[in-house]
């Protein structure tokens, strides 16, 4: 089965950077479209960074700017990188695989929505205080 572990969460003041990994096993990640999310207390968990397809890269628009994702097939590990953090970037952030897609037009209609991932990382806290 697929499993996702994630790392790098942690404090970081405004201003400041974070680099999160999620490693994925049990499958080559090269098979399946890829995402970051986040959520807080009350709110819906909100996709900030997908992949969905080679050269096919959805960015919030708030993170435009900010947070970079990729993901390195050889080491079936995806990153999304973060700076210039603010205090409202404090949340829990969760990584997610989905597919793979039966069909290359299948593949075309992911979006960076969570109902189109299935597997989850079980996330990890990103706080940004001084």
């Amino acid at each position: 089965q697929v499993q996702l572990v994630e790392s790098g969460g942690g404090l970081v003041q405004p201003g400041g950077s974070l680099r999160l990994s999620c490693a994925v096993s049990g499958d080559s990640l090269d098979d399946y479209h890829i995402g970051w999310f986040r959520q807080v207390p009350g709110k819906e968990r909100e996709g900030l960074a997908c992949i969905i397809a080679d050269g096919s890269t959805y960015y919030k628009s708030s993170m435009k700017g900010r947070f970079t994702v990729s993901k390195d097939n050889a080491k079936n590990t995806m990153y999304l990188e973060m700076s210039s953090l603010k205090p409202e970037d404090t949340a829990v952030y969760y990584c997610a695989v989905g597919g793979p897609q039966k069909s290359v037009l299948a593949s075309l209609l992911v979006s960076c929505h969570y109902s189109d991932y299935d597997y989850w990382g079980q996330g990890t806290q990103v706080t940004v205080s001084s």
